[in-house]
């Protein structure tokens, strides 16, 4: 009997680790090195590069010390983008999970 609950506890264990891990996403290493947010550049302004690099903002958030910017680009497709909050350069730009720009200042 002592085994079962053993190996019950275990599975349960093992089955709430897998819940509560979080998914791998193609953004989970990006890192801006972009200082205090009082540095920042507005969001207003970051929206006004999203329009500029012809895209349709469907949403734009905080991800760590980037902008991360979901739209669709001129074709229509879905792309996720990261921005330095500073300078407001584009970083990294990824389609269906897939990298396909990154900066040739941005680090591998």
């Amino acid at each position: 009997m002592h085994n079962k609950v053993y190996r019950l506890a275990l599975a349960a264990i093992a089955g709430a680790t897998l819940l509560t891990a979080a998914p791998a996403y193609a953004d989970g290493n990006v890192q801006c090195k972009s200082g205090p947010v009082k540095n920042w550049k507005p969001i207003a302004k970051m929206k006004k590069k999203v329009w500029m690099e012809g895209w349709e903002l469907l949403k734009l958030q905080v991800e760590g010390d980037c902008y991360e910017v979901y739209a669709r680009n001129e074709s229509g497709q879905s792309i996720e983008a990261f921005f330095h909050p500073v300078t407001l350069e584009k970083l990294l730009v990824y389609r269906r999970g897939s990298e396909i720009y990154r900066s040739p200042t941005f680090p591998e």
